[in-house]
């Protein structure tokens, strides 16, 4: 197939623009955790990598035997199981373990996923494409920035 890089990555990793993170933790951080990092790529002090799985552990910060709330940063695997990354991101809001939980995704509006768990939040298109992090080009899709957190009232 001649276009075959186009719309498909040799990895499902997409290493986050410093500047695009910089302006989220302003905004909502600091964050706590970065649960889908490299040790090269993390964005918080604390974080999971793959061997470790993000998805397993939990997202709440632990203080003296306790668990307290987190602020994280997420951007998850793009590959089959993103649809896993969102749907613990919401439960993790639900479930206290999380106070913020801000997602960088593609916007695949079209997906099971987007609909079942990302109209859940706040979702913030962003115009143009990204270019992600050691990508010489900007990435084949459109991007979004979806935020969970405790509603008010």
């Amino acid at each position: 197939m001649l276009n075959q890089g186009l719309y498909s990555s040799k990895s499902s990793e997409w290493a986050t623009p410093q500047n695009l993170f910089d302006k989220l933790n302003a905004e909502f951080g600091p964050f706590t955790l970065d649960p889908c990092a490299t040790k090269e790529n993390a964005k918080c002090e604390r974080y999971y990598t793959i061997k470790e799985d993000g998805l397993k552990q939990s997202w709440a910060e632990r203080e003296r035997e306790r668990e307290s709330q987190s602020r994280v940063f997420v951007n998850p695997p793009y590959g089959r199981e993103i649809g896993k990354w969102v749907e613990k991101a919401y439960h993790s809001i639900e479930d206290g373990s999380a106070q913020i939980v801000v997602m960088l995704l593609p916007a695949r509006t079209d997906t099971r996923w987007w609909h079942d768990w990302v109209m859940k939040g706040e979702i913030r298109f962003i115009r143009g494409r990204l270019k992600f992090g050691g990508c010489k080009n900007s990435a084949p899709f459109p991007s979004a920035i979806v935020i969970f957190k405790k509603k008010e009232g």
